[in-house]
């Protein structure tokens, strides 16, 4: 028995899928069988959709993730800032004639 190599599905194809078992017409096995996939693969995908729904409409919860990440990014660059003009200031001394012996 060969095996069948592994398929990548569409996105598009994926929400098929799952529209047709959240409809709840017919059993998993019958939508796995309807489109050529394993049933346990119709259940994961119809998972995953619920679980990342809330995300389609936006969530404060990221928001607020998003918001933090820009504050923690911009203390960093004033950080890398601060580092950069004292090294470079320390290399000028350096290169001074009066810092060479």
């Amino acid at each position: 028995m060969s095996r069948r190599p592994r398929r990548n599905h569409s996105p598009a194809f994926k929400a098929k899928v799952v529209l047709e078992a959240i409809k709840g017409e017919q059993t998993a096995i019958e939508i796995a069988e309807r489109f050529d996939v394993h049933p346990n693969v119709v259940t994961k995908w119809k998972r995953q959709l619920q679980e990342g729904a809330p995300g389609v409409f936006g969530s404060a919860e990221s928001d607020k993730d998003e918001k933090t990440d820009v504050a923690k990014l911009h203390a960093k660059i004033g950080e890398l800032t601060m580092e950069c003009d004292f090294l470079s200031g320390a290399l000028g001394r350096v290169d001074a004639p009066s810092a060479r012996r």
